[in-house]
């Protein structure tokens, strides 16, 4: 894990504890509450326990791809920006390549295009036609990127559709449990009753709490993605155009 992907998780770690410490924080009384967060640790049995670690860790995988998300469609953005400044403004598509950072999305389809039109020859590649050939070539850069792009959603939907259901049933078994206490006392006791209710409404809180985040992060990335993708596609359109028209196809040394 590099220090980039550190301090996303950090952060994301800080961002999923931040109620916590404002609950703790309420009064001098929070720490003897006894149908708080800390009693429902302390009391709950196995299932309540496992119930709220896998939420926290929704919720912790949640704010960890939004954030990296976010950094990562704010560099793309750059990279487009960074096109429009320097590769369009050098002489031929080679150097304007170079003049890209290595680790740019647009270098990526640049040089997969340059590739494919300098290489095409073989028993097989002849029989697709150069347009065909440099088209294929570059599609597959734009379709990584995007695969790229849309890595970690399918997890904040799975979150964002399941955390609820997830809190729902840590809010069954809190009722199940208060039913249970007022069984064996044999009356409906406001102490008997209160802390195995409280337990079930936490639960929801903190189901509600993990999905809520998850599906806003979701609508907005994927939206964010579009603008992106838009970018990728029509730069991969104009280098597809410039490949055909305007470039001399011939095999040299890339240039470093």
């Amino acid at each position: 894990m590099t220090r980039h992907h550190r301090n996303i998780a950090v952060a994301a770690a800080l961002l999923t504890a931040l109620p916590a410490f404002a609950y703790a924080k309420t009064g001098g009384a929070a720490e003897a509450n006894p149908y708080g967060l800390e009693a429902l640790w302390t009391n709950g049995d196995f299932i309540a326990r496992t119930v709220l670690l896998i939420m926290v860790v929704m919720s912790v995988g949640t704010w960890y791809i939004m954030l990296s998300k976010f950094v990562e469609q704010a560099r793309m953005m750059k990279a487009a920006k960074e096109v429009k400044a320097k590769f369009w403004q050098a002489p031929d598509i080679r150097q304007g390549a170079v003049q890209l950072d290595t680790a740019s999305p647009f270098r990526y389809i640049a040089d997969s295009g340059i590739k494919a039109a300098e290489h095409h020859e073989g028993t097989m590649q002849e029989s697709i036609d150069l347009h065909s050939w440099t088209s294929m070539s570059i599609q597959r850069s734009v379709d990584f990127i995007q695969n790229r792009l849309q890595g970690g959603l399918a997890f904040l939907g799975t979150v964002g559709s399941t955390s609820p259901f997830v809190g729902l049933f840590g809010t069954v078994w809190g009722i199940y449990h208060a039913l249970t206490a007022i069984g064996i006392a044999g009356q409906a006791s406001i102490d008997k009753v209160a802390g195995p209710v409280g337990e079930s409404l936490i639960m929801t809180a903190i189901g509600l709490g993990t999905a809520v985040p998850a599906v806003l992060g979701y609508n907005m990335l994927v939206r964010r993605n579009k603008g992106a993708m838009d970018e990728v596609r029509d730069f991969a359109a104009d280098v597809q155009s410039i490949l055909i028209g305007g470039y001399r196809h011939e095999s040299h040394d890339v240039a470093e």
